[in-house]
C-alpha cells in the first residue's frame, strides 16, 4: 500500500480528510443555491453579489457542481475525499490567479471581482492542506492508512498474487478430473483417497483447499 492505494479503515486522518471535503462542498452548494434564489444573469461580466462574493449564473453552476463533487468524494471516504480536495484545490488555486488578469474586462466569463479572487486562491490553498495532510509526507505517523510497508514489495506481491491464482487453477482442474474419473469408475486409488476427504465440504473454495491439503 502506498500514498496512492491507501489501506482501508477508520482513521482520524480519514474523517479529516472527509470533514473537509464535505464543510467546503456544502458552503460552494449553499453560495451557489443562493445566487439561483436571488436570480443572478447567467453570461453577464459583472456579478452580482451574493455572500460577500460576486456571482453570475455560469459561476452559480459551476459552483453548485464542484461542491457537489467535493460533497459526494466525502461520502465514499477519506482516501477519495482527499484525492478529490487536492485535485480541486490545485483548479482553485489557477482559477484565482488565472481570473485575477481578467477581472474588469469582458473576458470575466464567472464575473469575477477581487474578492472572488481572494476567496478562490485562500480555498484551494485549504484544500490542498486538507487533502494532503497526513497523506502526503515523507514522515508519515507508524499507524498512517497511507502508510507504505517498506518490507511489502509491490511487485512481489503481485507475483505471490499470481502464482496462487495459477495453482488454485490448477487445484480446481485436479479435482474436476478426480470426480469425473470416479464418476467412470476408473478414478485411482490415490484419487479415491483424496476425494473421500474432500466430500466432507460444500463449498467450491472449501473443496479446492481439502484436495491441496490431502496431497
Amino acid at each position: 500500500m502506498d500514498a496512492f492505494h491507501p489501506r482501508t479503515g477508520p482513521h482520524p486522518v480519514h474523517v479529516l480528510h472527509r470533514v473537509g471535503a464535505a464543510g467546503i462542498g456544502g458552503f460552494l452548494v449553499v453560495f451557489a443555491a443562493a445566487g439561483f434564489v436571488r436570480g443572478v444573469p447567467l453570461l453577464s461580466t459583472v456579478g452580482v453579489p451574493v455572500m460577500g462574493l460576486y456571482q453570475n449564473g455560469v459561476l452559480a453552476a459551476l459552483s453548485l457542481l464542484i461542491g457537489a463533487v467535493l460533497v459526494v468524494s466525502a461520502t465514499r471516504g477519506g482516501a477519495m475525499a482527499s484525492t478529490v480536495s487536492v485535485v480541486v484545490g490545485g483548479l482553485f488555486l489557477l482559477s484565482g490567479l488565472g481570473n485575477l488578469v481578467v477581472v474588469g474586462t469582458p473576458m470575466n466569463v464567472f464575473a469575477f471581482a477581487l474578492s472572488n479572487v481572494v476567496f478562490s486562491i485562500g480555498v484551494g490553498l485549504l484544500l490542498l492542506v486538507l487533502g494532503s495532510y497526513g497523506r502526503f509526507t515523507g514522515h508519515l505517523p507508524a499507524d498512517s492508512p497511507y502508510l507504505r510497508d517498506p518490507k511489502v514489495d509491490p511487485r512481489e506481491s503481485l507475483v505471490a498474487e499470481r502464482d496462487e491464482h495459477r495453482r488454485s487453477r490448477t487445484s480446481i482442474t485436479e479435482l474436476a478430473d478426480a470426480e469425473r474419473a470416479d464418476a467412470l469408475h476408473h478414478a485411482t486409488s490415490e484419487q479415491h483417497r483424496r476425494l473421500r476427504v474432500v466430500s466432507r465440504h460444500r463449498t467450491q473454495d472449501e473443496r479446492r483447499r481439502a484436495w491441496d491439503a490431502s496431497a
